[in-house]
């Protein structure tokens, strides 16, 4: 009997919790820069910067002081939350965004375990941080990067079997003020149009702000607007009962990130808990279930 001896990459039995992001991510660890904004410009600056990168590697924006130090973050959970309060274009253009700025920024480094990461997300609420580069500044890390070890991630884990929750709808003559507690509510950054395939997210809910804001002079309460002036988005629904990798290249293609399986939803938030699973411990760097020899072409037992 023939067989191939293979150095794995990491210690076998070695749970993806343990591992450092830098074991984890290698050389694309640091490869995506940050998205900067200084702590003085208005809060509409943000509202139109957060519409191109919410949902994205980036996902949030690092405020900086004028010696260009990284002093806060800015997403969608610090727009909406303070539009709330102040649905009004003053707001927009008299606010500065070191006003409303989350100050607590959490900044990692290449030796920070992927359980640490996940308890200190968990602890703040928020899926974000960011770490060292070798461009003197700092590269994002956010719940959509975590994709990429699931698309690596070699498991028996499908879609079925993960976490169902509740879906949580709102309906087409909510307004955007109803949608935004609905939010905050339930902790969630996407909702359901009911009996639809449609969601609205903090995203889509700036972008809207952000049309009023140039060419609606006459709105100055944005959270009256009705929903069904807002131009939602289509959830992508699966039909097989994926795996975590190919359900994780899926979802890393997408500009933002969201499927729905049956009665199951997915967003890369979910991805993170699936991660921290022993299910994958065993199997992480696994790269398939049959191996046939090259030489006497029998299969190799693994």
């Amino acid at each position: 009997m023939c067989y191939i001896l293979r150095p794995w990459k990491y210690p076998t039995n070695t749970s993806i919790s343990e591992l450092t992001l830098e074991e984890l991510f290698s050389d694309s660890l640091t490869d995506t820069p940050c998205v900067y904004l200084n702590q003085e410009r208005e809060v509409g600056v943000a509202t139109e910067m957060c519409v191109q990168y919410l949902e994205s590697l980036v996902d949030s924006l690092i405020i900086r002081d004028d010696d260009h130090n990284p002093v806060g973050i800015v997403g969608g959970y610090d727009l909406l939350n303070h539009i709330r309060k102040n649905p009004t274009r003053d707001f927009q253009y008299e606010t500065s965004v070191k006003e409303i700025m989350y100050k607590d920024l959490l900044i990692v480094e290449k030796n920070t375990t992927f359980q640490s990461l996940m308890d200190k997300w968990k602890a703040s609420r928020r899926a974000f941080a960011i770490i060292p580069n070798t461009f003197q500044g700092y590269s994002p890390i956010s719940a959509r990067k975590m994709l990429e070890i699931g698309i690596k991630s070699k498991t028996t884990i499908s879609i079925s079997s993960m976490p169902k929750k509740k879906m949580i709808t709102f309906q087409p003559d909510d307004t955007l003020r109803e949608i935004v507690d609905l939010m905050f509510e339930h902790n969630t950054r996407k909702l359901l149009l009911e009996y639809s395939n449609q969601f609205i997210s903090d995203r889509l809910i700036l972008k809207e702000i952000s049309k009023l804001l140039k060419f609606r002079p006459d709105v100055d309460n944005f959270l009256d607007i009705p929903v069904n002036q807002v131009e939602l988005e289509d959830v992508t629904v699966v039909l097989d009962d994926l795996n975590l990798n190919q359900l994780c290249k899926s979802m890393y293609d997408m500009d933002h990130p969201y499927v729905i399986y049956k009665d199951i939803s997915i967003t890369p938030w979910d991805i993170c808990n699936v991660l921290l699973s022993e299910k994958i411990a065993e199997s992480y760097e696994t790269e398939s279930k049959k191996i046939v020899c090259p030489h006497c072409g029998c299969d190799v037992p693994i």
